[in-house]
């Protein structure tokens, strides 16, 4: 199922890049749990978001602090019922028209081929570890 959960991964973030969130639900279990690192961009304590109307809430958030959001991934790990993708974030503010730039990577946990938590960081070496895996 491993190479599966890759595909559904690749999938959430492209649609993710093009603010499909419907797509992105279809990825994601009903009960999901999502911790996103972009709080850390705004300045933020860390939240979590649950179920498919956190996850809504969570990108209606996002895209009312950013005008431009896009992550090119350029490398996946595969640990079975883990996947772990590397890349860069690059983000536009809504207000201000500030670009950052970032490394960045996700760690998504499957259950039955549906993400049951996604973690996102700043740091792809603490994705990494989160995962179990060495760089």
């Amino acid at each position: 199922m491993s190479r599966e959960n890759v595909e559904a991964h690749m999938r959430a973030f492209e649609a993710a890049n093009r603010r499909d969130v419907g797509a992105i639900l279809e990825e994601l279990d009903p009960e999901v749990e999502w911790h996103p690192t972009m709080q850390a961009l705004l300045g933020g304590e860390a939240t979590v978001y649950r179920g498919h109307e956190g996850i809504r809430a969570m990108f209606r958030d996002f895209y009312d602090a950013f005008a431009e959001i896009h992550v090119d991934l350029s490398e996946f790990r595969d640990k079975g019922d883990r996947t772990v993708a590397i890349g860069r974030l690059r983000t536009r503010g809504r207000e201000s028209g500030a670009l950052t730039e970032s490394p960045w990577a996700s760690v998504v946990e499957y259950k039955h081929g549906k993400a049951i938590r996604v973690r996102t960081f700043l740091d792809p070496k603490e994705a990494l570890e989160a995962a179990g895996l060495q760089e």
